[in-house]
């Protein structure tokens, strides 16, 4: 997850809800886009009778193309911005008593801020190549987990000779736990809770114009302190029709 997309807004946008938004294009790219959505996740109803009841959230990206060293890329910069009512993470473990309240808190944010550059092209297609990304980001800490978050790597079209329908990526990513964090949270999850990291990569390797096989290699980090480090090796395989 830490390299499909950032997980610093995972806080104050809902996994599934309802909402409405525009987006500019500019020659047939993201330019500038903008979502109004309900606070609370809706996944297991229409979501309707829930309709903003818990606040909204609003996300906004500009998406800017560069032309840096003469090769196409991008800048990111995004945000969000809830005005739900959230539980603060810095919780005192006597909430169990009837005489003490939950401590809450109104309004979570994040910003981050993504980039990718090629560093090699196909000069008969500039946009096939490979190159580097870099993403990093900042959330509340009074109510998310992760309160900053970085990765970088390489990755696209396989710089191996006669590979040209190959694809291959490396990346790290570090997720700084909030230092907020109370001892009913930590409690709630089992451990002490510290930073997390991790590696992947993969080469996706084009048996056929059908047929790609992709090994993959994980090593992760959990935030969770009282669990070892995974080493996980995969293989996938498509076949499209």
């Amino acid at each position: 997850m830490a390299f499909v997309g950032t997980p610093i807004a995972i806080r104050t946008v809902p996994y599934s809800t309802l909402g409405c938004g525009f987006a500019f294009l500019r020659e047939g790219e993201p330019l500038l886009n903008f979502t109004v959505l309900n606070a609370i996740n809706t996944a297991r109803t229409i979501g309707l009778g829930e309709l903003f009841e818990e606040g909204a959230a609003l996300t906004s990206e500009l998406r800017l193309p560069t032309s840096f060293f003469g090769m196409p890329g991008h800048q990111l910069f995004g945000g969000s911005w809830s005005s739900r009512e959230f539980v603060s993470l810095g919780q005192d473990p006597r909430i169990i008593l009837p005489n003490v309240p939950i401590a809450r808190q109104s309004g979570s944010w994040s910003l981050y801020w993504n980039m990718d550059q090629y560093l090699v092209t196909d000069r008969a297609n500039p946009k096939k190549g490979w190159g580097y990304f870099a993403r990093t980001g900042l959330a509340d800490p009074e109510t998310s987990l992760l309160s900053y978050f970085l990765s970088a790597g390489l990755g696209g079209s396989s710089p191996l000779t006669n590979r040209e329908h190959d694809s291959f990526g490396i990346g790290y990513y570090f997720a700084g736990t909030s230092s907020e964090i109370g001892p009913l949270l930590a409690v709630a999850l089992g451990s002490t809770l510290g930073d997390g990291q991790g590696v992947e990569m993969f080469y996706n390797a084009a048996v056929n114009p059908m047929l790609t096989i992709t090994p993959d290699l994980q090593v992760i980090s959990s935030l969770r302190e009282n669990l070892n480090t995974a080493l996980v090796a995969g293989l996938r395989m498509n076949l499209a029709f």
